[in-house]
Protein backbone atom coordinates (compact mmCIF):
# COMPACT_ATOMS: atom_id res chain seq x y z
CA UNK A 1 0.00 0.00 0.00
CA UNK A 2 1.32 3.18 -0.58
CA UNK A 3 0.79 6.73 1.11
CA UNK A 4 0.13 9.96 -1.24
CA UNK A 5 -0.28 13.67 -0.64
CA UNK A 6 -0.84 16.06 -2.94
CA UNK A 7 -2.46 19.08 -2.64
CA UNK A 8 -3.38 18.65 1.53
CA UNK A 9 -5.19 15.36 0.32
CA UNK A 10 -4.39 12.42 1.98
CA UNK A 11 -4.75 8.67 0.57
CA UNK A 12 -3.71 5.24 0.84
CA UNK A 13 -4.68 2.82 -1.54
CA UNK A 14 -5.88 0.45 0.22
CA UNK A 15 -7.38 -3.49 -0.94
CA UNK A 16 -10.62 -2.31 -0.07
CA UNK A 17 -11.02 1.10 -2.53
CA UNK A 18 -8.81 -1.64 -4.71
CA UNK A 19 -11.75 -3.47 -5.06
CA UNK A 20 -14.19 -0.96 -5.40
CA UNK A 21 -12.45 0.19 -8.49
CA UNK A 22 -12.58 -2.82 -10.21
CA UNK A 23 -16.46 -3.99 -9.48
CA UNK A 24 -17.54 -1.01 -10.60
CA UNK A 25 -15.70 -0.97 -13.48
CA UNK A 26 -17.88 -4.49 -14.56
CA UNK A 27 -19.79 -2.25 -16.06
CA UNK A 28 -17.54 -1.50 -18.76
CA UNK A 29 -17.28 -5.59 -19.40
CA UNK A 30 -20.73 -5.44 -19.57
CA UNK A 31 -21.09 -2.67 -22.01
CA UNK A 32 -18.14 -4.54 -24.65
CA UNK A 33 -19.45 -7.64 -24.21
CA UNK A 34 -22.80 -6.65 -25.65
CA UNK A 35 -21.02 -4.56 -28.11
CA UNK A 36 -18.57 -7.36 -29.08
CA UNK A 37 -21.45 -10.08 -28.86
CA UNK A 38 -23.90 -8.52 -31.38
CA UNK A 39 -21.77 -8.27 -34.75
CA UNK A 40 -21.02 -12.50 -33.85
CA UNK A 41 -24.28 -13.52 -33.35
CA UNK A 42 -25.69 -11.73 -36.55
CA UNK A 43 -23.31 -13.43 -38.43
CA UNK A 44 -25.01 -16.96 -37.47
CA UNK A 45 -26.98 -18.86 -39.99
CA UNK A 46 -29.19 -20.31 -36.68
CA UNK A 47 -29.94 -16.69 -35.71
CA UNK A 48 -30.66 -15.25 -39.37
CA UNK A 49 -32.95 -18.36 -39.99
CA UNK A 50 -34.59 -17.64 -36.72
CA UNK A 51 -34.87 -14.02 -37.10
CA UNK A 52 -33.71 -12.37 -40.20
CA UNK A 53 -34.45 -15.02 -42.91
CA UNK A 54 -34.79 -12.78 -46.08
CA UNK A 55 -30.86 -11.46 -44.86
CA UNK A 56 -29.86 -15.35 -44.48
CA UNK A 57 -31.21 -16.08 -48.37
CA UNK A 58 -29.26 -13.07 -49.54
CA UNK A 59 -26.37 -14.62 -47.82
CA UNK A 60 -26.56 -17.32 -49.21
CA UNK A 61 -26.89 -16.37 -53.05
CA UNK A 62 -26.18 -12.98 -53.45
CA UNK A 63 -22.93 -12.60 -55.38
CA UNK A 64 -20.10 -11.42 -52.87
CA UNK A 65 -19.24 -7.89 -52.99
CA UNK A 66 -15.96 -6.77 -50.47
CA UNK A 67 -17.76 -3.30 -49.91
CA UNK A 68 -21.96 -4.18 -49.51
CA UNK A 69 -22.16 -7.55 -48.88
CA UNK A 70 -23.15 -6.71 -44.86
CA UNK A 71 -25.39 -4.04 -46.06
CA UNK A 72 -28.88 -4.49 -44.69
CA UNK A 73 -30.94 -1.94 -42.47
CA UNK A 74 -33.07 -4.40 -40.58
CA UNK A 75 -29.46 -6.29 -39.58
CA UNK A 76 -27.85 -2.53 -38.75
CA UNK A 77 -31.14 -1.95 -36.78
CA UNK A 78 -30.93 -4.96 -34.35
CA UNK A 79 -27.38 -4.10 -33.65
CA UNK A 80 -27.82 0.05 -33.30
CA UNK A 81 -31.18 0.18 -31.16
CA UNK A 82 -29.22 -0.63 -28.39
CA UNK A 83 -28.46 2.79 -28.06
CA UNK A 84 -31.34 4.62 -29.05
CA UNK A 85 -32.82 3.07 -25.64
CA UNK A 86 -29.30 4.01 -23.80
CA UNK A 87 -29.51 7.93 -25.18
CA UNK A 88 -32.89 7.93 -23.37
CA UNK A 89 -32.56 5.77 -20.18
CA UNK A 90 -29.19 8.23 -19.47
CA UNK A 91 -31.21 11.11 -18.82
CA UNK A 92 -33.12 8.93 -16.41
CA UNK A 93 -30.05 7.74 -14.71
CA UNK A 94 -29.24 11.25 -14.70
CA UNK A 95 -31.93 11.93 -11.93
CA UNK A 96 -31.48 8.68 -10.36
CA UNK A 97 -27.76 9.18 -10.15
CA UNK A 98 -28.59 12.74 -8.19
CA UNK A 99 -31.64 11.76 -6.24
CA UNK A 100 -30.58 7.98 -5.63
CA UNK A 101 -26.65 8.23 -6.00
CA UNK A 102 -23.98 6.29 -7.64
CA UNK A 103 -24.28 3.35 -5.77
CA UNK A 104 -28.09 1.96 -6.52
CA UNK A 105 -28.07 3.08 -9.91
CA UNK A 106 -25.03 0.78 -10.77
CA UNK A 107 -27.31 -1.99 -9.18
CA UNK A 108 -30.30 -0.65 -11.43
CA UNK A 109 -28.19 -1.00 -14.99
CA UNK A 110 -26.84 -4.75 -13.71
CA UNK A 111 -30.47 -5.51 -12.94
CA UNK A 112 -31.61 -4.39 -16.11
CA UNK A 113 -28.71 -6.05 -17.95
CA UNK A 114 -29.62 -9.49 -16.11
CA UNK A 115 -33.05 -9.34 -17.68
CA UNK A 116 -32.35 -8.19 -21.20
CA UNK A 117 -29.61 -11.69 -20.99
CA UNK A 118 -32.39 -13.54 -20.12
CA UNK A 119 -35.05 -12.08 -22.59
CA UNK A 120 -32.55 -12.16 -25.55
CA UNK A 121 -30.88 -15.91 -24.56
CA UNK A 122 -35.15 -17.26 -24.31
CA UNK A 123 -36.53 -15.38 -27.36
CA UNK A 124 -38.50 -17.46 -29.40
CA UNK A 125 -40.29 -14.29 -31.01
CA UNK A 126 -38.47 -11.65 -32.50
CA UNK A 127 -40.77 -9.16 -30.36
CA UNK A 128 -38.65 -11.17 -27.19
CA UNK A 129 -35.56 -10.50 -29.16
CA UNK A 130 -35.80 -6.43 -29.43
CA UNK A 131 -37.67 -6.52 -26.01
CA UNK A 132 -34.17 -7.57 -24.54
CA UNK A 133 -32.32 -5.27 -26.24
CA UNK A 134 -34.54 -2.59 -25.22
CA UNK A 135 -33.69 -3.95 -21.56
CA UNK A 136 -29.58 -3.98 -22.52
CA UNK A 137 -29.96 -0.93 -23.26
CA UNK A 138 -31.21 0.59 -19.77
CA UNK A 139 -28.62 -1.24 -18.45
CA UNK A 140 -26.03 0.34 -20.54
CA UNK A 141 -27.51 3.82 -20.03
CA UNK A 142 -27.84 3.46 -16.35
CA UNK A 143 -24.23 1.57 -16.07
CA UNK A 144 -22.13 4.24 -18.58
CA UNK A 145 -23.93 7.09 -16.94
CA UNK A 146 -23.60 6.45 -12.93
CA UNK A 147 -20.09 4.14 -13.14
CA UNK A 148 -17.38 6.68 -14.78
CA UNK A 149 -18.80 9.44 -12.26
CA UNK A 150 -18.43 6.73 -9.46
CA UNK A 151 -15.01 6.01 -10.35
CA UNK A 152 -13.58 9.49 -10.85
CA UNK A 153 -15.46 10.64 -7.28
CA UNK A 154 -13.70 7.86 -5.22
CA UNK A 155 -10.15 7.91 -7.09
CA UNK A 156 -7.27 9.80 -5.08
CA UNK A 157 -6.58 13.33 -7.56
CA UNK A 158 -2.91 11.76 -9.13
CA UNK A 159 -4.24 8.64 -9.84
CA UNK A 160 -8.06 9.77 -10.81
CA UNK A 161 -6.83 9.18 -14.62
CA UNK A 162 -6.06 5.58 -14.38
CA UNK A 163 -8.89 4.62 -12.33
CA UNK A 164 -11.26 5.93 -14.47
CA UNK A 165 -9.79 4.09 -17.87
CA UNK A 166 -10.35 0.99 -15.48
CA UNK A 167 -14.14 1.39 -17.32
CA UNK A 168 -12.46 1.28 -20.85
CA UNK A 169 -10.18 -1.03 -19.88
CA UNK A 170 -12.99 -2.92 -18.90
CA UNK A 171 -14.83 -2.46 -22.17
CA UNK A 172 -11.67 -3.57 -24.34
CA UNK A 173 -11.99 -7.12 -21.93
CA UNK A 174 -15.97 -7.20 -22.75
CA UNK A 175 -15.36 -6.93 -26.35
CA UNK A 176 -12.39 -9.41 -26.77
CA UNK A 177 -14.12 -12.29 -24.22
CA UNK A 178 -17.26 -11.64 -27.00
CA UNK A 179 -15.30 -12.51 -29.76
CA UNK A 180 -13.77 -15.71 -28.18
CA UNK A 181 -17.51 -16.73 -26.95
CA UNK A 182 -19.02 -15.89 -30.50
CA UNK A 183 -15.88 -18.55 -31.95
CA UNK A 184 -16.86 -21.07 -30.02
CA UNK A 185 -20.55 -21.22 -30.09
CA UNK A 186 -20.67 -20.63 -33.48
CA UNK A 187 -19.39 -24.54 -33.37
CA UNK A 188 -22.54 -25.52 -31.39
CA UNK A 189 -24.80 -24.83 -34.56
CA UNK A 190 -29.12 -24.63 -33.41
CA UNK A 191 -28.24 -22.61 -30.49
CA UNK A 192 -25.05 -21.42 -30.14
CA UNK A 193 -26.38 -17.51 -30.64
CA UNK A 194 -28.51 -17.97 -27.61
CA UNK A 195 -25.76 -19.20 -24.86
CA UNK A 196 -23.51 -16.24 -26.61
CA UNK A 197 -26.95 -13.60 -25.59
CA UNK A 198 -27.57 -15.42 -22.43
CA UNK A 199 -23.75 -15.08 -21.24
CA UNK A 200 -24.23 -11.64 -21.11
CA UNK A 201 -25.98 -11.79 -17.67
CA UNK A 202 -22.27 -12.67 -16.33
CA UNK A 203 -21.21 -9.45 -15.97
CA UNK A 204 -24.37 -8.42 -15.12
CA UNK A 205 -24.40 -10.63 -12.39
CA UNK A 206 -20.62 -9.44 -11.17
CA UNK A 207 -21.58 -6.17 -11.28
CA UNK A 208 -24.80 -6.69 -9.32
CA UNK A 209 -22.83 -8.13 -6.36
CA UNK A 210 -20.57 -5.67 -6.84
CA UNK A 211 -23.29 -3.18 -6.36
CA UNK A 212 -23.51 -4.12 -2.93
CA UNK A 213 -19.74 -4.51 -1.50
CA UNK A 214 -18.57 -1.01 -3.19
CA UNK A 215 -19.33 1.96 -0.93
CA UNK A 216 -21.53 5.19 -2.48
CA UNK A 217 -19.40 8.51 -2.84
CA UNK A 218 -18.43 10.83 -0.39
CA UNK A 219 -19.93 14.19 -2.99
CA UNK A 220 -23.30 11.80 -3.91
CA UNK A 221 -23.74 11.32 -0.23
CA UNK A 222 -22.78 14.96 0.85
CA UNK A 223 -25.07 16.77 -1.59
CA UNK A 224 -27.76 14.31 -0.15
CA UNK A 225 -27.45 15.78 3.39
CA UNK A 226 -25.76 12.86 4.38
CA UNK A 227 -22.61 14.74 5.29
CA UNK A 228 -21.48 12.20 8.21
CA UNK A 229 -21.93 9.39 6.41
CA UNK A 230 -19.71 11.09 3.41
CA UNK A 231 -16.89 11.64 5.67
CA UNK A 232 -16.96 8.51 6.67
CA UNK A 233 -17.08 6.96 3.17
CA UNK A 234 -13.95 9.55 2.51
CA UNK A 235 -12.08 8.16 5.42
CA UNK A 236 -12.81 4.66 4.09
CA UNK A 237 -11.72 5.20 0.66
CA UNK A 238 -8.62 7.08 1.39
CA UNK A 239 -7.81 4.63 4.02
CA UNK A 240 -6.46 7.54 6.58
CA UNK A 241 -8.25 9.69 9.54
CA UNK A 242 -7.53 13.30 8.36
CA UNK A 243 -9.36 14.08 5.38
CA UNK A 244 -9.99 17.46 6.30
CA UNK A 245 -9.00 19.55 3.61
CA UNK A 246 -10.79 17.28 0.67
CA UNK A 247 -13.71 16.64 2.51
CA UNK A 248 -14.48 20.26 3.04
CA UNK A 249 -13.75 21.03 -0.48
CA UNK A 250 -16.93 18.79 -1.00
CA UNK A 251 -18.66 20.08 1.91
CA UNK A 252 -18.45 23.40 -0.63
CA UNK A 253 -18.74 22.41 -3.73
CA UNK A 254 -22.24 20.85 -2.25
CA UNK A 255 -23.35 23.79 -0.82
CA UNK A 256 -23.19 25.48 -3.84
CA UNK A 257 -24.74 22.71 -5.51
CA UNK A 258 -28.00 23.59 -3.24
CA UNK A 259 -28.44 26.67 -4.67
CA UNK A 260 -29.26 25.38 -8.35
CA UNK A 261 -32.35 24.02 -8.59
CA UNK A 262 -32.45 23.31 -12.11
CA UNK A 263 -29.25 21.84 -13.08
CA UNK A 264 -30.47 21.69 -16.22
CA UNK A 265 -31.05 24.99 -16.89
CA UNK A 266 -27.66 25.53 -15.18
CA UNK A 267 -25.84 23.82 -18.29
CA UNK A 268 -27.36 25.91 -20.69
CA UNK A 269 -26.19 29.28 -18.72
CA UNK A 270 -23.20 31.14 -20.07
CA UNK A 271 -21.22 29.49 -17.57
CA UNK A 272 -21.92 26.11 -17.81
CA UNK A 273 -21.10 26.34 -22.04
CA UNK A 274 -17.53 25.37 -22.16
CA UNK A 275 -18.26 21.77 -20.04
CA UNK A 276 -21.07 21.12 -22.01
CA UNK A 277 -19.14 21.51 -25.16
CA UNK A 278 -16.41 20.26 -24.61
CA UNK A 279 -18.16 16.78 -23.37
CA UNK A 280 -20.47 16.36 -25.67
CA UNK A 281 -18.28 17.28 -28.80
CA UNK A 282 -15.86 14.46 -27.13
CA UNK A 283 -18.11 11.84 -27.61
CA UNK A 284 -18.96 12.53 -31.37
CA UNK A 285 -14.86 12.90 -32.01
CA UNK A 286 -14.94 9.38 -30.60
CA UNK A 287 -17.38 7.63 -32.58
CA UNK A 288 -15.86 9.48 -35.91
CA UNK A 289 -12.70 8.13 -35.10
CA UNK A 290 -13.77 5.56 -37.65
CA UNK A 291 -12.72 2.85 -35.16
CA UNK A 292 -16.13 0.89 -36.10
CA UNK A 293 -14.72 1.21 -39.75
CA UNK A 294 -11.48 -0.39 -39.03
CA UNK A 295 -13.18 -2.88 -36.50
CA UNK A 296 -14.79 -4.72 -39.10
CA UNK A 297 -13.35 -4.20 -41.68
CA UNK A 298 -10.72 -6.29 -40.20
CA UNK A 299 -11.47 -9.58 -41.13
CA UNK A 300 -11.93 -8.84 -44.82
CA UNK A 301 -8.14 -8.11 -44.48
CA UNK A 302 -7.27 -11.29 -42.97
CA UNK A 303 -8.96 -13.39 -45.37
CA UNK A 304 -6.59 -12.02 -48.06
CA UNK A 305 -4.05 -13.49 -45.88
CA UNK A 306 -5.09 -17.25 -46.30
CA UNK A 307 -6.67 -17.76 -43.10
CA UNK A 308 -10.15 -18.24 -44.30
CA UNK A 309 -12.59 -19.46 -42.25
CA UNK A 310 -10.66 -18.63 -39.18
CA UNK A 311 -9.86 -15.02 -40.26
CA UNK A 312 -12.90 -13.51 -38.30
CA UNK A 313 -11.15 -15.19 -34.42
CA UNK A 314 -7.82 -14.20 -36.16
CA UNK A 315 -9.01 -10.71 -36.53
CA UNK A 316 -11.02 -10.63 -33.38
CA UNK A 317 -7.86 -11.81 -31.14
CA UNK A 318 -5.17 -9.65 -32.81
CA UNK A 319 -7.22 -6.05 -33.02
CA UNK A 320 -9.10 -7.11 -29.34
CA UNK A 321 -5.63 -7.70 -27.69
CA UNK A 322 -3.76 -4.56 -29.25
CA UNK A 323 -6.82 -3.03 -28.05
CA UNK A 324 -6.64 -4.23 -24.25
CA UNK A 325 -2.92 -3.78 -24.10
CA UNK A 326 -2.73 -0.30 -25.29
CA UNK A 327 -5.41 0.54 -23.17
CA UNK A 328 -2.68 -0.29 -20.30
CA UNK A 329 -0.71 2.18 -21.73
CA UNK A 330 -3.01 4.71 -21.09
CA UNK A 331 -3.79 3.72 -17.63
CA UNK A 332 0.14 4.23 -17.31
CA UNK A 333 0.48 7.11 -18.75
CA UNK A 334 -2.80 9.54 -17.87
CA UNK A 335 -1.64 10.98 -15.25
CA UNK A 336 2.02 11.19 -16.19
CA UNK A 337 1.98 13.22 -19.39
CA UNK A 338 -1.63 14.16 -19.39
CA UNK A 339 -4.60 13.81 -21.38
CA UNK A 340 -3.85 16.55 -24.00
CA UNK A 341 -0.72 14.69 -24.99
CA UNK A 342 -2.96 11.40 -25.36
CA UNK A 343 -4.90 12.75 -27.52
CA UNK A 344 -2.47 14.91 -29.80
CA UNK A 345 -0.07 12.00 -30.27
CA UNK A 346 -2.99 9.22 -30.97
CA UNK A 347 -4.73 11.99 -33.57
CA UNK A 348 -1.15 12.28 -35.62
CA UNK A 349 -0.95 8.13 -35.63
CA UNK A 350 -4.36 7.45 -36.53
CA UNK A 351 -4.34 10.16 -39.27
CA UNK A 352 -1.28 8.64 -40.56
CA UNK A 353 -3.04 4.71 -40.42
CA UNK A 354 -5.93 6.06 -41.82
CA UNK A 355 -5.04 7.44 -45.05
CA UNK A 356 -2.74 5.22 -45.61
CA UNK A 357 -5.38 2.33 -45.42
CA UNK A 358 -7.53 4.58 -47.41
CA UNK A 359 -4.85 4.82 -50.17
CA UNK A 360 -3.76 1.36 -50.37
CA UNK A 361 -7.41 -0.34 -50.68
CA UNK A 362 -8.51 2.37 -53.43
CA UNK A 363 -5.20 1.81 -55.54
CA UNK A 364 -5.57 -2.07 -55.05
CA UNK A 365 -8.73 -3.52 -53.93
CA UNK A 366 -11.75 -3.55 -55.99
CA UNK A 367 -15.44 -4.54 -55.76
CA UNK A 368 -14.82 -8.33 -56.40
CA UNK A 369 -10.93 -9.59 -55.40
CA UNK A 370 -8.33 -9.72 -52.85
CA UNK A 371 -5.27 -7.46 -52.22
CA UNK A 372 -2.01 -9.14 -52.60
CA UNK A 373 -0.62 -10.55 -49.67
CA UNK A 374 2.18 -8.07 -48.98
CA UNK A 375 -0.45 -5.36 -49.41
CA UNK A 376 -2.23 -7.03 -46.99
CA UNK A 377 0.38 -7.38 -44.18
CA UNK A 378 1.19 -3.93 -44.34
CA UNK A 379 -2.91 -2.65 -43.59
CA UNK A 380 -2.86 -5.46 -41.16
CA UNK A 381 -0.11 -3.69 -39.17
CA UNK A 382 -1.75 -0.39 -39.56
CA UNK A 383 -4.76 -1.78 -38.72
CA UNK A 384 -2.91 -2.40 -35.40
CA UNK A 385 -1.51 0.72 -35.16
CA UNK A 386 -4.89 2.81 -35.43
CA UNK A 387 -6.68 0.33 -32.78
CA UNK A 388 -3.44 1.09 -30.58
CA UNK A 389 -3.46 4.79 -30.56
CA UNK A 390 -7.54 4.63 -30.17
CA UNK A 391 -7.21 2.81 -27.12
CA UNK A 392 -4.53 4.84 -25.30
CA UNK A 393 -6.43 7.77 -26.28
CA UNK A 394 -10.11 8.90 -27.67
CA UNK A 395 -11.51 5.71 -26.71
CA UNK A 396 -10.38 6.11 -22.47
CA UNK A 397 -10.75 9.79 -22.68
CA UNK A 398 -13.80 9.81 -24.24
CA UNK A 399 -15.66 8.87 -20.70
CA UNK A 400 -12.83 10.47 -18.73
CA UNK A 401 -12.55 13.96 -19.36
CA UNK A 402 -16.60 14.42 -19.34
CA UNK A 403 -16.51 13.01 -15.82
CA UNK A 404 -14.00 15.46 -14.41
CA UNK A 405 -14.85 18.78 -15.75
CA UNK A 406 -18.56 19.39 -14.61
CA UNK A 407 -19.18 21.54 -11.10
CA UNK A 408 -20.93 18.80 -8.65
CA UNK A 409 -24.03 21.13 -9.58
CA UNK A 410 -24.47 20.16 -12.93
CA UNK A 411 -22.33 17.00 -13.14
CA UNK A 412 -25.02 14.22 -13.53
CA UNK A 413 -26.55 16.45 -15.68
CA UNK A 414 -23.66 17.42 -17.97
CA UNK A 415 -22.56 14.00 -17.97
CA UNK A 416 -26.21 12.42 -19.24
CA UNK A 417 -25.58 14.76 -22.28
CA UNK A 418 -22.23 13.49 -22.91
CA UNK A 419 -23.36 9.43 -21.99
CA UNK A 420 -26.36 10.29 -24.52
CA UNK A 421 -24.15 11.94 -27.36
CA UNK A 422 -22.07 8.48 -27.20
CA UNK A 423 -25.39 6.62 -27.68
CA UNK A 424 -26.65 8.68 -30.53
CA UNK A 425 -23.15 8.91 -32.50
CA UNK A 426 -23.07 5.28 -32.07
CA UNK A 427 -26.21 4.41 -33.18
CA UNK A 428 -26.00 6.71 -36.09
CA UNK A 429 -22.21 4.81 -37.35
CA UNK A 430 -23.76 1.66 -36.54
CA UNK A 431 -26.84 2.65 -38.70
CA UNK A 432 -25.34 3.81 -41.61
CA UNK A 433 -21.66 2.52 -41.69
CA UNK A 434 -22.01 -0.69 -43.54
CA UNK A 435 -24.42 1.50 -46.38
CA UNK A 436 -21.50 3.95 -46.54
CA UNK A 437 -18.99 1.57 -46.44
CA UNK A 438 -21.04 0.10 -49.24
CA UNK A 439 -21.50 3.18 -51.51
CA UNK A 440 -18.28 4.73 -50.41
CA UNK A 441 -16.58 1.90 -50.43
CA UNK A 442 -12.42 2.86 -49.51
CA UNK A 443 -12.94 6.44 -49.42
CA UNK A 444 -14.48 6.08 -45.99
CA UNK A 445 -11.15 5.85 -44.66
CA UNK A 446 -10.95 9.66 -45.75
CA UNK A 447 -13.87 10.59 -44.49
CA UNK A 448 -12.81 9.68 -41.67
CA UNK A 449 -9.21 10.83 -41.87
CA UNK A 450 -10.66 14.44 -41.97
CA UNK A 451 -12.51 13.77 -38.82
CA UNK A 452 -9.35 12.82 -37.35
CA UNK A 453 -7.57 15.99 -38.36
CA UNK A 454 -10.22 18.23 -36.98
CA UNK A 455 -9.91 16.17 -33.98
CA UNK A 456 -6.22 17.00 -33.44
CA UNK A 457 -7.16 21.04 -33.69
CA UNK A 458 -10.04 20.75 -31.54
CA UNK A 459 -7.52 19.28 -28.55
CA UNK A 460 -4.51 21.84 -29.51
CA UNK A 461 -6.89 25.13 -29.19
CA UNK A 462 -9.82 23.83 -27.09
CA UNK A 463 -9.39 21.37 -24.71
CA UNK A 464 -8.06 22.53 -21.61
CA UNK A 465 -5.95 20.08 -19.34
CA UNK A 466 -7.31 18.63 -15.93
CA UNK A 467 -4.26 16.06 -15.24
CA UNK A 468 -3.93 16.41 -11.30
CA UNK A 469 -6.32 18.97 -10.63
CA UNK A 470 -9.08 18.28 -7.69
CA UNK A 471 -12.76 17.34 -9.00
CA UNK A 472 -14.06 19.89 -7.10
CA UNK A 473 -11.91 22.37 -8.22
CA UNK A 474 -12.00 22.47 -12.04
CA UNK A 475 -13.66 25.22 -12.46
CA UNK A 476 -11.74 27.82 -10.82
CA UNK A 477 -8.32 26.38 -11.79
CA UNK A 478 -9.33 25.19 -15.48
CA UNK A 479 -12.01 26.99 -17.34
CA UNK A 480 -11.15 30.28 -15.62
CA UNK A 481 -7.43 29.78 -16.66
CA UNK A 482 -8.03 28.90 -20.27
CA UNK A 483 -7.23 31.45 -22.84
CA UNK A 484 -10.30 30.78 -24.49
CA UNK A 485 -12.99 29.46 -21.99
CA UNK A 486 -12.26 31.67 -19.29
CA UNK A 487 -14.17 34.61 -21.45
CA UNK A 488 -17.27 32.50 -20.40
CA UNK A 489 -16.60 33.57 -17.07
CA UNK A 490 -16.08 37.18 -16.81
CA UNK A 491 -18.48 39.05 -14.47
CA UNK A 492 -20.53 35.74 -13.99
CA UNK A 493 -23.44 36.51 -11.19
CA UNK A 494 -24.25 33.68 -8.69
CA UNK A 495 -28.15 33.24 -8.74
CA UNK A 496 -29.31 31.35 -6.03
CA UNK A 497 -32.61 31.65 -7.79
CA UNK A 498 -31.33 28.94 -10.46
Amino acid sequence: MTTVEKNNYNSRVTPYVFSCWILAAFGGLMFGYDIGISGGVTGMDEFLMKFFPKVHERKLHAAENNYCKYDDEMLQLFTSSLYIAALVASFFASKACSLLGRRPTILMASTFFIAGAIFCGAADAKWMLIFGRILFGIGVGFGNEAVPLFLSEIAPINHRGAVNILFQLLVTIGILVANLINYGTSMMKEHGWRVSLGLAAVPGIILFVGSLVITETPPSLVERGKEMEGRAALQKIRGVDNVDAEFQQIVTGCEQAKQVKQPFKKLFKRSGFPALFISTIIQVFQQFTGINAIMFYAPVLFQTLGFKSDASLLSAVITGLVNVGATFVSIYAVDKVGRRKLLLQASVQMFISQVAIGAILVTHLKATGSLDKGLAAVVVVLVCTFVMSFAWSWGPMGWLIPSEIFPIETRTAGFAFAVSTNMICTFIIAQAFLSMLCHMRAYIFFFFSAWILVMGLFVVFLLPETKGVPIEMVEERVWKQHPVWKKFFKDEVKETTD
